[in-house]
C-alpha cells in the first residue's frame, strides 16, 4: 500500500477542499489520470494520479478540506516510484478514519489541553493556596446549521482577520465632479488611470510594508488588484504593468479577468503580486465605504455609485453627477500628507 499526499498546488496554498472525485475505490488508474478536482483559495485545480495502479482507498469525501502533504490517495502498487512533478507517493502516512471531521490532516490538539496538564495546573494552584474558581469562557457560537467556508470564501475570512491584526487603517473620503464626461465613458478604465498618475506622483501609496522589519518597499510599476465579485466570493485579479496599457489594452484586460473569475479558469499566478488595489463597490450600491487593505500593500480605493447632487457652478445651482471615493491607507508607511496627495491627484485625473 502506497499513499498519494496533497501536492502542493502553487504560491504556497496550505489546503484545499475536495470538489469531485473522478475515480472510485477499486478502480484502476493510470499514471497523469485525472482522480480529483478540489478548490484551493484561488482556483479549482484537476489532480492527476501520480503511479498506474489500483485504487485501494479515497482519503476524503466531497466537502472535506484536506492540507497539504495530508495522504488523498491509498493505492495497491508495486511501483517504488517516490515522487512526482505534482506530488509524493508516501508509505509512512496513515488515511484518516472515515469518520474524521471535514477537516482532514490538521494538527493534533495543544498537548496543554490535555486533562493530564489540566489537573497539574489544579495541583500547582491548590499548594499555592489559590482557587482556580472560572473556566476559560468558550469562544465559538451555538449555530444551529454550521457552513464551513470553503476554497474563496474562507481565503477571504482569513484574510480579513490578517488584516484586521495587521495594518493601521486610515480612511479619506473626497468626490469627484465627472459631469464633464463624455457620454459612454468607461469609469473603471478611466479610473484605474487615475490612479497610475496619482501612483507616479505620489509612490508612497503603491507600496509594501512588512511590520516585522518595519520596512517598506516602494514601486515604479503599477500592478494594480481589480476586485472581482463572484457567488464564489471577491477574487482581485492582477493587471501588470497597469501604467504602461492604454485605454483599450486595460479594457480588454478587465474582459478577460471577468469571463476568467465566472468561468473560475483564472490560475492563482494571475492573483498575486498587487501594489494597490481598486475597489468599483458602487457597481451595486453604497456611497463610501472604509475599503480593507490585503498585506503587504499600502493602500486601496473604493469608488461608491455614481449618482446626481446639487453642486454650485458660479453661485448658481446646478445638478451634475458625482463620483464618491474612499481611500484606505495604512498610517504606519504612508502619511497623511502623502495619502491626500495621492488623492488630490486622483480627483485631479478624474476631474479633467
Amino acid at each position: 500500500m502506497k499513499f498519494f499526499n496533497l501536492p502542493d498546488l502553487g504560491e504556497g496554498i496550505p489546503e484545499a477542499d475536495i470538489v469531485e472525485w473522478h475515480i472510485q475505490e477499486g478502480d484502476h488508474v493510470k499514471e497523469d489520470q485525472i482522480i480529483v478536482s478540489v478548490e484551493t483559495a484561488k482556483a479549482i485545480v484537476e489532480v492527476p494520479s501520480p503511479v498506474t495502479a489500483e485504487v485501494a482507498r479515497l482519503c476524503g469525501q466531497p466537502g472535506d478540506t484536506i492540507l497539504t502533504g495530508a495522504p488523498l490517495v491509498e493505492f495497491v502498487s508495486e511501483e517504488e516510484d517516490t515522487g512526482t512533478v505534482v506530488g509524493k507517493l508516501a508509505t509512512d502516512s496513515t488515511c484518516p478514519a472515515e469518520d474524521d471531521t471535514f477537516f482532514i490532516g490538521s494538527p493534533p490538539e495543544d498537548s496543554l489541553a490535555t486533562p493530564s496538564a489540566q489537573g497539574s495546573v489544579n495541583e500547582l494552584a491548590s499548594r499555592l493556596g489559590m482557587r482556580l474558581t472560572e473556566k476559560p469562557a468558550q469562544t465559538g457560537y451555538a449555530l444551529e446549521n454550521p457552513e464551513p467556508l470553503k476554497g474563496v470564501r474562507k481565503f477571504m475570512a482569513n484574510t480579513m482577520a490578517q488584516s484586521h491584526a495587521e495594518v493601521v487603517p486610515v480612511t479619506l473620503f473626497d468626490d469627484a465632479d465627472i459631469d464633464h464626461w463624455a457620454k459612454g465613458e468607461d469609469i473603471t478604465v478611466r479610473l484605474i488611470q487615475a490612479i497610475t498618475r496619482a501612483c507616479q506622483e505620489e509612490p508612497a501609496l503603491n507600496a509594501w510594508f512588512d511590520g516585522n522589519t518595519t520596512s517598506r518597499e516602494v514601486f515604479d510599476s503599477v500592478h494594480l488588484g481589480l476586485a472581482v465579485d463572484s457567488e464564489e466570493g471577491l477574487f482581485v485579479p492582477v493587471i501588470r504593468a497597469a501604467d504602461t496599457l492604454d485605454a483599450k489594452q486595460l479594457r480588454n484586460q478587465i474582459n478577460a479577468f471577468r469571463t476568467a473569475v465566472n468561468e473560475r479558469t483564472l490560475p492563482p499566478s494571475e492573483m498575486v503580486g498587487a501594489t494597490i488595489t481598486l475597489s468599483n463597490f458602487g457597481v451595486f450600491a453604497g456611497k463610501y465605504a472604509t475599503p480593507v487593505i490585503v498585506p503587504p500593500m499600502v493602500c486601496i480605493v473604493g469608488v461608491g455609485q455614481l449618482r446626481e447632487e446639487i453642486v454650485s457652478v458660479d453661485g448658481q445651482a446646478a445638478s451634475h453627477k458625482i463620483l464618491p471615493i474612499s481611500l484606505t491607507f495604512d498610517h504606519r508607511a504612508a502619511t497623511g500628507g502623502e495619502a491626500t496627495r495621492f488623492l488630490h491627484t486622483l480627483i485631479a485625473q478624474l476631474e479633467k
